[in-house]
């Protein structure tokens, strides 16, 4: 707590002073002048840009740390240099920042999609947009399809069998029987080993082409990112069929 207090009177004497240079800007030059310098604009707005970051950050953890309030995630600002990141709990692991993503694989073992989610939303609240997405891109539901037992529900197995999915498989089921999901054990088995081989191609996305950790700025750079090392994991797995 005091180390706390103490980063906040630092803070605080920035935000005053970063104030006093934008007062001093705004009285001593007009709007007209600013924009006809571009260099000078663009530091003048970005200034202010960070001054109203910085002013929610302190907000925010006057309010955590001294009022002992529980502030939501969504209102949490973790980074002034990338605000769209977003804080990933996931169970009692490490809290992480970035964004979740949602990859689907096909029987070749190339990734067939991959999708940025905003914020941290629960798995099962992505299963159907997935098969929804795989429709959009291909014009039919798959014939077969199976997630980990965190994306299960009654409300999504439904749903996608609506959507007219063949096998619908949830490595964990959650009250839907094996029969239900894909007709005959075997068949189920199979699915659930696929489903567990996608961990190989997260771990070679992790460790071969870069995927542990972006350093291109912007949202839309770190969605770029992602593809980029989706495109090359796939063109790596190309190569290799074709020189084997």
């Amino acid at each position: 707590m005091p180390l706390y207090q103490d980063l906040l009177k630092v803070t605080n004497k920035t935000v005053t002073a970063t104030e006093r240079v934008i007062a001093a800007f705004s009285s001593t030059y007009s709007p007209q002048v600013l924009k006809a310098s571009p260099v000078m604009f663009e530091l003048f707005v970005s200034l202010q840009n960070y001054l109203e970051l910085a002013q929610r950050v302190v907000s925010q953890t006057h309010r955590r740390v001294v009022l002992g309030e529980t502030v939501p995630a969504t209102e949490k600002l973790v980074s002034i240099f990338e605000t769209h990141t977003d804080i990933i709990v996931k169970d009692r692991r490490d809290t992480l920042y970035g964004h979740k993503l949602c990859l689907a694989t096909g029987a070749s073992g190339l990734i067939t999609d991959c999708h940025v989610e905003k914020g941290n939303p629960a798995d099962s609240t992505l299963a159907v947009g997935m098969v929804e997405r795989h429709m959009e891109r291909y014009g039919h539901a798959p014939q077969q399809v199976c997630f980990d037992g965190a994306f299960a529900s009654r409300a999504n197995f439904d749903e996608i069998k609506r959507l007219e999915a063949g096998d619908v498989v949830f490595t964990k089921g959650k009250a839907i029987s094996v029969d239900e999901m894909a007709g005959d054990e075997k068949t189920f088995r199979m699915l659930r080993r696929f489903r567990a081989g996608i961990e190989a191609t997260i771990s070679f996305l992790k460790r071969c082409v870069g995927w542990t950790r972006c350093a291109w700025r912007s949202l839309r750079s770190f969605t770029a990112y992602a593809w980029a090392s989706v495109v090359t994991a796939n063109l790596l797995l190309l190569a290799r069929h074709t020189l084997s």
